[in-house]
């Protein structure tokens, strides 16, 4: 009724400038905001009723109505419904409401149109009809829902036979159902991300928010309120400028669309594939490419439209266009600045500059970078290291006078450790020796001053003169020969060299017995 009165006060106003005003139809369409051929046409019906202006006080909106738009004598007139089907596709894009659709229909059929009231009550008819998730209003380009499948796709290692289990990735567009399926290692963060990279680029663009289920790689810590998204999962989404909106734990109907998804994934691709024998992801992968190319083609029976036109004409048009690099997955680690002015990551060491010494940074990994930041500005980076006890060092991180800026110097680690005994004072010397810079071995010389407040200065000692004999000096070779006990043996016992086997046991054959089988054959 609200858009019956809007009309019926825009029909009024058009005569009022017409008649009162002496208003050109050009002007009086500016002024009311339609089209100058309304304008024409409601004038010209008005004078072929024989209305003036002011019109009679007992001419309400009902009897100007009839005056106006009369129904043909002695015949009834015939409501023409519209097109549900469009009308339920319209309020998908943004900013399009019911009451604008009515609008845009009434004019279009000005005399056989159904009034503003009926028609919503049979639009809701209509949508009764439709599947509960098919139900909800999703705007173009707005939602993109995330999960991984229930059933899992299958691969045969093609050498030994063995067969695992791997995951299928599904996501689908709000607006128009569009489904992406990938077949992934694992539910990691590494082909988690992935495949949202890949999504994004088989769409062609990003939408405004990602609603992905509560998994450990979208969601760190899941709340009904603040959910904590993963960080990298997070970069991630602000690099394709989308926000990630977690769905409610135990809400199944927050991700409706992707739980339906899900099914049509599992009946129209895995189902359809369950006979076939796959050896790589890719070949896999492949696969499930053409058959979610078939899925998205088939025809909505509610609709009559396929997903991929309805993609076309909603979704695509919406989408946020792709940056022009791809997103590169890092991972974050918090670390503490060691004495030596370097971060341990993953048993390699990156220096930083030494005016950060004991300060907590952040270090994000990527596949070929170590970056270090800290409070959130990037202050190096490194080439990452492979392998095992390396270290990446920049001259520039190094103080200008260790002894101004620094607790410890070499001199003053060898001094401390001669304290203990010349052989610790020895292994210290050699450790600061084998480093390209002595305040890389600053932490494994403060590894041996820990082992010394905890085993004492004897042990110590003896450990150190132990790992010299050995020709193998370093932190973990006295750490082992502590945690053994081998200190305490010691190091000219004759009991530590290898005892000859016996001789004349009666359980020994000996040379004797093999070379008597040899004659004998």
């Amino acid at each position: 009724m609200a858009g019956e009165r809007l009309l019926m006060r825009k029909l009024r106003e058009i005569l009022r400038l017409k008649w009162e005003c002496r208003l050109t139809h050009r002007e009086i369409a500016r002024s009311a905001g339609i089209g100058t051929g309304t304008v024409c046409a409601y004038v010209q019906r008005a004078q072929a009723a024989g209305l003036s202006w002011p019109l009679p006080e007992e001419l309400d909106d009902a009897a100007l109505t009839v005056r106006l738009f009369p129904p043909a004598p002695g015949v009834e007139v015939e409501r023409l419904p519209p097109d549900w089907s469009w009308v339920h596709q319209e309020l998908r894009r943004k900013h399009v409401t019911l009451q604008l659709l009515w609008g845009e229909y009434a004019a279009a059929h000005p005399v056989n149109h159904y009034r503003y009231s009926q028609f919503c009550e049979l639009y809701r008819r209509f949508a009764a009809r439709l599947k509960p998730s098919m139900r909800q209003v999703h705007r173009a380009g707005e939602k993109a829902f995330v999960d991984f499948a229930g059933s899992k796709p299958r691969l045969v290692d093609p050498e030994t036979g063995a067969v695992r289990e791997v995951e299928l990735f599904v996501g689908v567009l709000g607006a128009s159902s569009e489904t992406y399926a990938e077949a992934v290692e694992s539910q990691e963060l590494e082909p988690w991300i992935r495949a949202h990279v890949h999504m994004f680029e088989a769409w062609g663009g990003a939408p405004e928010m990602l609603v992905p289920d509560n998994l450990k790689s979208g969601v760190t810590k899941p709340c009904r309120y603040e959910p904590e998204v993963n960080r990298s999962y997070g970069e991630m989404a602000a690099h394709y400028g989308t926000a990630v909106i977690p769905a409610r734990s135990y809400r199944p109907k927050d991700k409706a669309k992707v739980e339906a998804g899900v099914l049509l994934a599992e009946r129209w691709i895995l189902a359809v594939l369950r006979h076939r024998i796959f050896f790589s992801l890719h070949e896999l992968n492949a696969a499930i490419r053409e058959l979610t190319g078939h899925l998205n083609e088939r025809r909505i029976r509610a609709l009559g439209v396929s997903r991929r036109e309805l993609f076309e004409q909603l979704d695509r048009p919406a989408l946020k266009p792709l940056p022009p690099r791809r997103y590169e997955l890092g991972q974050w680690k918090t670390c503490r600045v060691s004495i030596d002015y370097h971060i341990a990551i993953e048993y390699n060491t990156y220096s930083v500059p030494y005016t950060l010494l004991y300060e907590q940074v952040e270090a994000r990994l990527t596949a070929d970078v170590v970056e270090v930041f800290h409070n959130g500005r990037r202050i190096t980076s490194h080439r990452r290291l492979r392998g095992r006890g390396q270290s990446s060092t920049y001259p520039e991180h190094m103080p200008a006078s260790h002894r101004a800026h620094a607790e410890w110097t070499p001199s003053r680690l060898i001094h401390w450790a001669e304290k203990s005994g010349p052989a610790t004072g020895r292994v210290v010397e050699q450790i600061l020796r084998s480093r390209p810079h002595p305040e890389q071995g600053y932490r494994a010389c403060l590894g041996l001053m820990r082992l010394g407040k905890k085993h004492g200065d004897g042990r110590l000692e003896a450990a150190c003169a132990r790992a010299e004999r050995l020709a193998a000096v370093s932190f973990k070779t006295v750490h082992n020969i502590l945690q053994a006990g081998l200190d305490r043996v010691p190091i000219a016992d004759e009991s530590l060299a290898p005892s000859p086997p016996p001789q004349g046991h009666p359980n020994i054959r000996g040379a004797d017995y093999y070379a008597s089988q040899e004659t004998e054959c």
